[in-house]
């Protein structure tokens, strides 16, 4: 798939030099000192396999994303280890397993008392995408409540749509989608778009695909565990804090966003 395609591509030319997990670094001036790297209790992150945000590449943690979360842990002086999942396991562990987070989780009323949160660590748009040769007439998300709507297990907008009373059709891997769409199996498919970057021309599969509505513009989080001290959590958003005002998150997005054009025009 064209997606895929593109995100292997990108995967190639990533540098993986933060991929190391842990290393400490100092508080700088606008974080209160705080334990030692080995006085922390090491964390445990847990990552979707969706290229370019988070992937492996020669079995090692890396992507836009994530490597915001290394630079997040290893400024903090936290130490850790990213395992990358499929969405559901990923999230599940989140929610059961203690000093585990998941990354990147829309932050919702149904999830909110469920973790603790970092961030917001990016944004995205929620769109509905459908077939080019099929009329859609879909001024608001209610237009669409007498179609079926394809999204993926433990996946944000399918619980968000699931709630609204819409006929949801969930799947285990959210590509699967695409083929059901073209071949009438769902009538609409519900993804979350970054919103900084145009990422639906590598869906549409020269244009068989189409977007419909954009329905909801959400923020994304780390979401921990609730056994993850809140000194540690307010400690993660203060060091996030940081990377965002020196200027890191904007590298690293920057850079993923030059090697994707660079993979794009090849």
């Amino acid at each position: 798939m064209i997606m895929w395609k593109v995100a292997a591509a990108l995967a190639v030319l990533v540098v993986a030099g933060s991929a190391r997990a842990g290393g400490s670094v100092g508080p700088t001036a606008e974080m209160r000192p705080g334990p030692s790297y080995a006085d922390w209790h090491p964390l445990v992150l847990t990552g979707e396999n969706t290229p370019p945000s988070s992937m492996l590449v020669d079995g090692r943690p890396t992507g836009y994303q994530t490597d915001k979360m290394h630079a997040l842990l290893q400024r903090a002086g936290v130490p850790y280890r990213i395992e990358i999942l499929p969405w559901k396991r990923a999230y599940v562990m989140a929610q059961r397993d203690p000093y585990t987070c998941v990354y990147s989780t829309t932050r919702t009323p149904e999830r909110e008392n469920q973790f603790k949160w970092v961030g917001p660590i990016n944004s995205t748009e929620w769109v509905l995408l459908g077939r080019a040769d099929q009329q859609y007439r879909l001024r608001t998300l209610d237009d669409a409540r007498s179609l079926r709507i394809g999204t993926y297990n433990g996946d944000a907008r399918g619980e968000y749509l699931r709630s609204r009373g819409f006929t949801v059709d969930a799947t285990s891997n959210d590509m699967a989608n695409q083929q059901k769409l073209l071949l009438n199996r769902i009538d609409l498919w519900a993804i979350s778009v970054r919103a900084d970057r145009n990422m639906l021309e590598r869906l549409t599969l020269g244009g068989k695909i189409v977007p419909v509505l954009t329905f909801n513009r959400v923020q994304l989080y780390l979401a921990c565990n609730p056994s993850v001290p809140d000194v540690l959590v307010d400690r993660l958003n203060a060091t996030f804090e940081v990377l965002r005002r020196d200027g890191t998150l904007g590298r690293i997005e920057r850079d993923y966003n030059e090697r994707e054009e660079r993979a794009l025009q090849k």
